[in-house]
């Protein structure tokens, strides 16, 4: 039995591949306009006040993150260059937040030229920060103990394992030097897991940071200008999870600082999110071509699709529903691999797969916008895939392919290996 053609925007893989080629990373634009219409909207409906952030890290392509800026989405920043992408998009001063670690004296300048927000990730850089210059805006990211955070749904970013965020102890201090630097409005920080897909998850998340800074607002005498409650809203990775209810999620954060509010004697602040994965991470997909089928100790499918193509699942052990174009009914137990000469890049050991996949076949990888292309690099001499956008039933190439040239073009390379690239070149 063969399955229908898998499409991607109302374009068949098949076709994709044939016209790009393999391995392909390609994007439905109107799934991720649609992503974001629907978290905006939850929010809006619950909270008067909000403003969302897309975290370009997950992918930071300009004409992805092009989609977002224009339903009203700003641009979480991680680094100086993260900056530049978001004012190439138009975006400038509070639009963007910089969420920065271990931020070097170039680092905070480029952050302070941009006017942007500072969500500040460490008080003992406070005195080189002051020493250059002064915020209009910030916020501290707080790192709560691990036990008080963690729920079992939740990958914690909190807690002596995690390297984000300032502990509890400092968090007075840290603001009682931001307030004695004249910044003008001051924010709060929590992003304690990543791929949570509970509402009530939230809820605790926005709890737990009320209860950290509502008395030391209170005892400082300062008004919260915003609470960020940063992103980790989940997407379901395996057909038989379910989506966040992110209404639910909405419903429930709101509840919460209207309550926290109340009891601490606090202004309502306003929420801010800033969500990757959940904007592009169903959006994504990696085309890949099966190149060989290999009988041994076991049947290994061999693809084109290779660790330094998509590195999330040899990195984190992270799962990715595999789907072979065209086939379907009977099953058997195979491995896949990818190209490079590492063992770790049998990044499949085992799952069913079409007993009657073929050489030749279209390999889609689903679920892969977020933290895919923007992790690939070149090893082996297997290089960078291209990227396009499927709107309104047409493709287009949105970065190219990565090319022989362009791996040895920052080579520093004496004349006469030059010379003989040049001659090999025709």
């Amino acid at each position: 039995m063969q399955e229908a053609e898998i499409t991607i925007g109302g374009i068949s893989v098949r076709e994709l591949a044939e016209q790009y080629g393999t391995p392909l990373y390609a994007y439905d634009a109107e799934r991720i306009r649609e992503n974001f219409r629907r978290l905006n909207r939850a929010l809006r409906s619950c909270y008067p006040d909000v403003a969302v952030y897309y975290a370009i890290k997950a992918c930071n392509n300009l004409e992805i993150a092009k989609l977002l800026v224009e339903q009203g989405s700003g641009v979480d920043a991680a680094s100086p260059n993260e900056i530049r992408l978001a004012q190439a998009l138009g975006l400038s001063g509070e639009r963007i937040i910089y969420t920065g670690n271990s931020l070097s004296d170039e680092d905070l300048a480029a952050g302070l030229r941009a006017g942007v927000v500072f969500n500040v990730d460490d008080h003992g850089v406070l005195k080189r920060l002051f020493s250059l210059g002064r915020p209009r805006c910030m916020s501290f990211r707080i790192n709560p103990s691990g036990e008080d955070i963690e729920t079992p749904d939740l990958k914690p970013f909190a807690g002596p394992s995690a390297k984000f965020g300032i502990h509890p102890r400092y968090v007075e201090e840290a603001y009682r030097t931001a307030l004695s630097n004249g910044v003008e409005r001051l924010g709060v920080h929590m992003m304690p897991h990543s791929q949570a897909n509970k509402a009530q998850s939230f809820a605790h998340v926005t709890a737990k940071l009320l209860d950290l800074i509502g008395p030391v607002a209170r005892k400082l005498g300062f008004d919260i200008a915003f609470l960020d409650i940063g992103g980790g809203l989940g997407i379901p990775y395996r057909r038989e999870q379910p989506p966040l209810d992110v209404d639910a999620v909405a419903r429930e954060i709101a509840a919460v600082v209207h309550r926290k509010c109340e009891e601490y004697g606090l202004k309502a602040p306003r929420l801010v999110m800033e969500p990757g994965r959940y904007f592009v991470g169903d959006s994504g997909y990696v085309l890949g071509r099966v190149i060989s089928i290999k009988q041994g100790y076991r049947t290994i499918i061999g693809t084109d699709i290779s660790m330094n193509t998509m590195a999330r699942p040899v990195m984190y052990g992270a799962y990715h529903e595999v789907r072979i174009n065209g086939r379907g009914g009977k099953t058997a137990p195979m491995a896949m691999t990818g190209q490079v000469c590492e063992n770790t890049d049998l990044w499949i050991s085992e799952r069913e797969f079409p007993a009657d996949v073929a050489e030749g076949d279209v390999v889609v990888l689903m679920d892969a916008g977020a933290y895919g292309h923007v992790m690939s690099y070149d090893y082996n001499g297997r290089l960078r895939p291209a990227e396009v956008l499927i709107e309104g039933g047409k493709s287009r190439l949105i970065r190219r392919r990565d090319t022989f040239e362009d791996m040895v073009s920052r080579m520093c390379l004496s004349e006469d290996i030059q010379k003989r690239l040049r001659d090999a070149a025709g």
